[in-house]
């Protein structure tokens, strides 16, 4: 309740950001609409206030000029914080030292372990591996080559993990998921990609969004491939 108490939920963009320290953005994965929230919080937020992106995997070097504060702007990622504790601190080539030294000590003041990449990458660390591995999973389903819940089991089973890459997207949401392919099927102009993006957007289409919509690739919250007996063919839905 102390935590709740501290939260003030504001939905004017003057009152939220006058007197802010610190801006944590986290609109989706577009570098235009990212450049014209920051570029509006620039002319509201004071000179002091520090600018990060949450993007799972654009470079904030992308939009950095369009913050008007590029010294003070870093991207700032966080995972699933009821789950891990770890959070990406990105620099692009123009934030000051100072700026990645007071992003790293907030992430340590709200118990966060902070992980500072020496270089710009796509996806930081974890992202970089886990979408690739969606990815190929996705790859598998829009081709044919296997159901959804087959694939799923092959993860686990072989790997004795509690959850597969569907689940995994499931819990990310697939209009999360579609947005990122998506925005990268065109970037790189990937065959392979738009086709992954169609498939993703078959559900979100329907309204499929997964856990936040109670429903995706699975249904919530007793999901097929939390019930005992999945990986053997024992529960489908």
């Amino acid at each position: 309740q102390k935590v709740l108490d501290g939260i003030r939920c504001e939905t004017d963009a003057e009152s939220a950001g006058q007197e802010a320290d610190f801006v944590s953005e986290s609109v989706p994965e577009d570098p235009d609409l990212k450049g014209k929230i920051f570029s509006r919080f620039n002319r509201i937020c004071p000179e002091r206030t520090i600018f990060t992106t949450n993007t799972s995997s654009l470079l904030p070097s992308m939009f950095a000029d369009a913050t008007g504060r590029p010294d003070r702007f870093a991207a700032f990622h966080f995972h699933d914080v009821r789950f891990n504790f770890i959070v990406d601190v990105m620099p692009h080539p123009g934030t000051s030292q100072e700026t990645v030294e007071l992003i790293e000590g907030f992430a340590r003041r709200i118990n966060q372990t902070p992980i500072t990449l020496y270089k710009e990458n796509h996806g930081y660390l974890f992202n970089a591996m886990f979408m690739e591995f969606l990815s190929s999973a996705q790859t598998l389903a829009a081709n044919g080559v296997a159901d959804i819940q087959d694939i799923d089991r092959s993860w686990m089973g072989v790997m004795g993990t509690q959850i597969g890459p569907f689940g995994l997207i499931d819990s990310v949401g697939i209009d999360t998921a579609c947005k990122v392919v998506d925005y990268w099927a065109r970037e790189q102009n990937d065959p392979q990609q738009r086709k992954n993006a169609e498939f993703l957007r078959s559900y979100v289409d329907q309204g499929l969004l997964g856990v936040k919509s109670g429903k995706g690739f699975y249904t919530y919250p007793d999901p097929a491939f939390a019930r005992p007996g999945f990986i053997h063919k024992g529960n489908q839905e």
